[in-house]
């Protein structure tokens, strides 16, 4: 196969691979707005709804590393289409019965597809975009914009249909699934599948362990900014909540283009060097929005927090393969599931902070897991960035 070819099969699979993931984060975006109407439909009491939250989000994150264990020890490329059905079919059928329990099981089973699908996902978009920044920042982003469509699109489903329609929204995830399965019956040739040349070199856990660090403080930051940019917009300025929800799209958009850009840069300058960048960049910004004189520079700061917080993102992924070059997948399901979680459990801290001291000094708190990623970037040794024709 000439390098040509090679490129060309490279960049047809990560690109699959990316859609793959536009689709199946959809559902991991699609709980929020389905508990909404559950609390509606069904009067279910918040800590009802949070029990549902706790099934998608939390469970499917601890989860991930042990199938990231499981990948690591055998071949399983058919978790990717598997996984990505079950987090179809789990969505789909949560609205189907009146049963809390059955509800509860459906949405959990949702999470483990997610769960299954990301390790191996991840793994074969590295191999697909050579170990690159790049490559892994065009699947990032696929995630991404998963994550932002599914709100949208469930409301707009199931206001449509009520709960009873959530059969409809398993279908992109069905279709997906099946396309995946018949491109995985070809066979890939051997030049453009190869991974020894990403597989080089020793596990290196104590480095792995700080980036675990960082990756852990980066979404104690990123979902208390998601949590308190809005409600700090209204109070501070008295605006429409509009503006408020503007100023999450801000966040969410710039942050969508700021992990191309971080994959680029990586490539360039280093991984390391990229890191640095985003959490020094995240430090001012965070006092900017606070103390912003009016709504023009508050969205310049939250833009610049969008940066700040997605520059890293799929580096910190890369990063960790790089560490566990024989450990793909737990590096996966660790970077991807299990520490990003750990900013969902830290927000009702904030909130709290925010009910007796205000919403700014919440918001300035968030200086502290800023200023911890950064200081534990100190700790990264650097890998040499790659280069390849397949991104």
């Amino acid at each position: 196969m000439s390098i040509g070819e090679r490129t060309i099969v490279s960049r047809g699979r990560l690109a699959t691979l990316s859609v793959s993931h536009v689709v199946d984060d959809v559902y991991q975006g699609a709980v929020p707005a389905l508990v909404a109407l559950l609390v509606v439909e069904r009067q279910y009491t918040y800590a009802a709804a949070a029990g549902i939250t706790l099934a998608a989000t939390v469970l499917s994150s601890v989860v991930q590393p042990a199938f990231g264990w499981l990948t690591d020890r055998r071949e399983m490329r058919w978790l990717v289409p598997v996984g990505l059905g079950v987090a179809g079919l789990g969505i789909g059928a949560a609205g189907l019965s009146d049963s809390y329990l059955l509800t509860w099981l459906a949405v959990a089973l949702s999470g483990l597809g997610v769960a299954a699908y990301h390790p191996e996902a991840a793994r074969a978009a590295r191999i697909a975009g050579g170990g690159t920044a790049t490559g892994m920042s065009w699947f990032a982003l696929g995630g991404n914009i998963g994550f932002a469509v599914g709100p949208a699109a469930t409301t707009a489903v199931l206001l449509a249909t009520g709960l009873g329609g959530t059969p409809l929204l398993a279908i992109p995830a069905v279709l997906t699934a099946a396309v995946l399965l018949v491109l995985q019956r070809r066979p890939v040739p051997a030049a453009a599948a190869s991974t020894s040349k990403l597989d080089e070199g020793p596990d290196r856990w104590r480095p792995f362990l700080w980036l675990t660090g960082a990756v852990v403080a980066r979404s104690v930051l990123f979902f208390g900014l998601t949590t308190l940019v809005a409600l700090h917009m209204r109070a501070r300025f008295g605006v429409d909540p509009a503006v408020g929800a503007a100023a999450l799209t801000v966040l969410l958009a710039t942050g969508a283009a700021a992990t191309l850009v971080g994959g680029r840069m990586a490539d360039r300058i280093g991984r390391v060097p990229t890191l640095r960048i985003g959490y020094t960049l995240a430090v001012p910004s965070i006092v900017g929005l606070v103390f912003a004189p009016n709504v023009a520079w508050a969205f310049v700061a939250v833009a610049a927090l969008g940066v700040a917080t997605y520059l890293p993102f799929s580096v910190q992924t890369t990063l960790g393969h790089d560490y566990l070059p024989g450990r793909v997948g737990t590096a996966s399901g660790v970077t991807l599931g299990l520490a990003v979680s750990a900013g969902g459990l830290v927000a009702p801290g904030l909130g709290l902070i925010a009910d007796h001291h205000g919403l700014g000094v919440a918001i300035l708190t968030l200086l502290v897991p800023a200023a911890a990623a950064l200081l534990i970037t100190t700790r990264l040794p650097e890998t040499r960035p790659r280069t390849s024709s397949g991104t």
